[in-house]
């Protein structure tokens, strides 16, 4: 059932790998404007905030608190995508990963791993009995395989 439950999960995580490797470029090409989105298309359209306002339903001064805090990440995501319509655009939003899921999964069992293989393999060297570089990194490998099939890869501990 856990095997199962892996095989499906490592297969999710590989479609979804395939599906944001499409969104890497985001991060170069859609990087916020110094003074946020909602003032950057609204001085492109040529429209003033108290236009804005009207179009939303808010006053200019709530229009100006708005570009405000979407410049210090403190804007609601509601409000940005009713910002986002009024001015006849649509709000994106999107979670970019640094690198594959795959990957940061990979990273992350090859850690706990290494924690457990070097705990296992300071208690050899007590007894006189540490492995070769080669069976330590065969060792490795294998918890890393054994961490990757057992749930709570992201528990510490």
């Amino acid at each position: 059932m856990v095997q199962m439950k892996v095989a499906v999960q490592r297969a999710a995580r590989r479609a979804l790998d395939r599906r944001v490797e499409d969104l890497q470029e985001l991060r170069r090409v859609a990087a916020t404007p110094r003074k946020g989105w909602v003032r950057a298309i609204r001085e492109g359209l040529g429209m003033s905030a108290a236009d804005l306002a009207t179009r939303l339903g808010i006053s200019e001064s709530s229009v100006l608190s708005l570009e405000r805090n979407e410049v210090s990440s403190r804007a609601r995501l509601e409000t940005l995508e009713r910002a986002a319509d009024a001015l006849g655009c649509d709000l994106v939003y999107a979670f970019v990963p640094r690198e594959t899921l795959t990957a940061t999964v990979r990273r992350r069992a090859q850690q706990k791993a290494t924690r457990t293989v070097h705990a296992v393999h300071h208690s050899m060297l007590l007894e006189d009995q540490g492995l070769s570089g080669a069976a330590l990194q065969e060792q490795l490998d294998d918890q890393v395989a054994v961490v990757l099939a057992r749930p709570g890869l992201w528990r510490d501990g």
